[in-house]
């Protein structure tokens, strides 16, 4: 049966090397994922973070399930969850596994002084035993229905310091189905550079334990993805940052795009957003948890979430900051819209 389950693993089935979307808190959620379906869907891709501490409990979930709403035009999908308590993390991978979700990935990396103190993301660095212990307990409840999804993780080339020789080899020896690592140190953040020679390192070991090996940090472009693939042996390569403003960024064929298809793109984004991700609807479900049907709520955001990628939009045109500093000051999407359409008329 180990061998059967091991066989649906789709991140051994992917061509090489594939690209993901990074799991980004306040980025990746419905409508920025259904961005990237439409102009340029990635070869995996992933939900924000969502913690396991919640999930298993009945309250908790009946919230965060809006954090855990997919489409089946987002296969192959991973959702992504924290936490440092491994029962927590068996149930809420049972979970994961019950909604029907490809993977789930335990974040092992965020470097949130209030996910670290509860002894989670990149704190789990500082504690492999726990760390080990809570794969242990992912690969035990990513089960449902005979069927075991892949367990990935997410994380740091160190805490304070480049620790792969000594950290790196607890996570491989627990054998997950994939391994993510981001080249940087949690004391780093984004200050640095990442850094591709430790990457580099790590995708060696990976491949001495068998594991796919993603690297992650400052890609720029797919060309510049595709290079550091090749020069540093990684499986895949997963994008963050480099992807804000741009849902046409994995679009292999896609060279440039007009600035009037950008703000067309961003004002079809904010709608989405709007549409999909505010106020609270309750969204008929099928879905039966551990026994208890389950409500699926579409969402509660607010709207001040969208204007991060409005300075990502708008950038690199002569009156860009004017215009960003307008989509700022909007409360809504028909402002945003009333904003863009009078600067469309009037400058393109």
């Amino acid at each position: 049966m180990k061998d059967k389950q091991q066989s649906k693993n789709f991140w051994n089935e992917l061509k090489k090397p594939f690209f993901v979307l990074a799991p980004m808190a306040d980025v990746t959620d419905f409508a920025f994922r259904q961005m990237f379906v439409k102009y340029g869907k990635p070869d995996v891709l992933y939900t924000e973070f969502v913690s396991a501490d919640g999930l298993a409990n009945e309250e908790g979930r009946n919230v965060l399930l809006r954090d855990l709403r997919f489409d089946k035009n987002e296969h192959p999908i991973v959702a992504q969850i924290f936490g440092a308590n491994p029962e927590n993390i068996k149930k809420a991978a049972r979970l994961v596994a019950e909604l029907g979700y490809d993977g789930v990935d335990i974040n092992m990396g965020c470097p949130d002084k209030s996910i670290i103190k509860q002894g989670a993301g990149s704190g789990l660095i500082k504690n492999s035993k726990l760390a080990r212990e809570i794969i242990q307990a992912a690969k035990e409840g990513a089960v449902f229905a005979g069927r075991r999804i892949p367990v990935s993780i997410k994380t740091r080339i160190g805490f304070n310091k480049n620790e792969i020789k000594t950290w790196i080899p607890q996570v491989l020896a627990e054998k997950p189905d994939c391994l993510i690592i981001h080249g940087r140190t949690r004391k780093e953040l984004s200050a640095v550079d990442a850094d591709w020679e430790a990457i580099g390192k790590v995708a060696q070991m990976g491949r001495e334990a068998g594991v796919v090996v993603i690297g992650n940090g400052d890609v720029k472009s797919i060309e510049d993805g595709l290079e550091k693939a090749e020069k540093f042996h990684v499986d895949g390569i997963m994008v963050g940052r480099g992807v804000f403003g741009k849902p046409w960024f994995f679009d292999k064929n896609r060279k440039e795009i007009l600035l009037k298809d950008k703000l067309e793109i961003m004002l079809e984004h904010t709608k989405l957003f709007e549409k999909e991700m505010m106020g609270v609807r309750l969204v008929k479900s099928s879905i039966n948890i551990q026994g208890v049907a389950a409500p699926q709520f579409n969402g509660v955001k607010n709207f001040n979430i969208l204007k991060k990628h409005y300075k990502a939009y708008v950038s690199g045109f002569d009156g860009a900051k004017e215009l960003r500093v307008k989509l700022m000051e909007a409360k809504n999407a028909d402002e945003i819209e009333k904003i863009t359409r009078e600067y469309i008329s009037e400058n393109l």
